[in-house]
């Protein structure tokens, strides 16, 4: 698969060198590297080498490189504790238009990524509804 890049991205430009970095890992498919505005210490960021905006938009060979490399970075640190984040697009949280994976150790209640998780009842009927449509759609 062809590298893809994109001239304006910040994550590219990483990539290239035009940008400093703090670079843990590098293979032929991805870049790490330690977040300059770390969550807790530790924060890194693991992304593609491949310029896509969103996670569904990125070829498989890039995904399976990415994870492996975040599970490294987990064990380095020596992380009990942490969160793996993937965001897309703007209302989920997304930043940067460039996939990318932080490894956010959360070293204690006050540390780390701090989310809320606002869950929603469904009806056992509502699931079953959604379960035949993603099925069916697969």
């Amino acid at each position: 698969m062809a590298a893809r890049s994109l001239a304006s991205c910040i994550f590219c430009k990483i990539i290239k060198g035009d940008i400093p970095s703090f670079k843990l890992i590098e293979t032929d498919l991805s870049y790490s590297f330690l977040d300059i505005n770390p969550l807790s210490k530790g924060h890194a960021l693991v992304i593609p080498k491949y310029h896509a905006q969103k996670l569904h938009e990125l070829p498989d060979e890039y995904l399976s490189d990415a994870l492996p490399i975040a599970k490294k970075i987990v064990t380095a640190i020596g992380a009990t504790d942490y969160n793996i984040l993937q965001n897309n697009g703007r209302a989920a949280h997304q930043l940067v238009d460039h996939v990318h994976f932080h490894i956010i150790p959360k070293p204690s209640e006050d540390k780390g990524l701090v989310i809320g998780w606002p869950m929603q009842d469904a009806s056992k009927e509502e699931l079953a509804k959604l379960h035949e449509e993603i099925k069916g759609k697969l």
